[in-house]
Formats: C-alpha cells, sequence, structure tokens
C-alpha cells in the first residue's frame, strides 16, 4: 500500500468516525430539545441525524458483489 493510499484511507475512517459522532450529538441535542418543547426543532435534528448515518451506511455496507463503495473508490484511486 502507498503512503499516499493510505493517508486516504486514514482519512476516510477519520470522517466516517466524525460523521457518526456528530449524528449521536444530534439524536442527543434533539432529545434535549424535545424534552424543552422544541418539537419542531427537535424533528428536523433527528431527519439530519437518520440522514447522516444513512450516508455512512450507503458507504460502509457490502453490495451484492461483496465490496463497499468505499472499497471501490479506494481501488479506482490506484
Amino acid at each position: 500500500m502507498s503512503a499516499r493510499r493510505a493517508r486516504s484511507a486514514a482519512m476516510f475512517d477519520y470522517l466516517i468516525s466524525v460523521v457518526v459522532l456528530a449524528a449521536v450529538a444530534l439524536l442527543a441535542g434533539a432529545y434535549a430539545l424535545h424534552r424543552r418543547g422544541s418539537s419542531k426543532q427537535a424533528l428536523l435534528m433527528a431527519v439530519l441525524a437518520a440522514v447522516m448515518i444513512a450516508n455512512v451506511a450507503i458507504w460502509l455496507i457490502p453490495t451484492s458483489g461483496g465490496d463497499s463503495l468505499a472499497d471501490a473508490a479506494a481501488r479506482s484511486e490506484d
């Protein structure tokens, strides 16, 4: 594995981790807002968190061929 590819893989892992952590923070914030009575803002935050989790799932869940989109993107870099 080349140094460039290793850096790219590490950056992808870092970004996926940040997106998941942000989604968890959004869900916690949505719960807190819902308890305070701001239902509309809480719903919007929960929807955003769901979209973020769906994007992570699209990139990481294997396709019928057994590779994920992240694997295919890493292969196409070469």
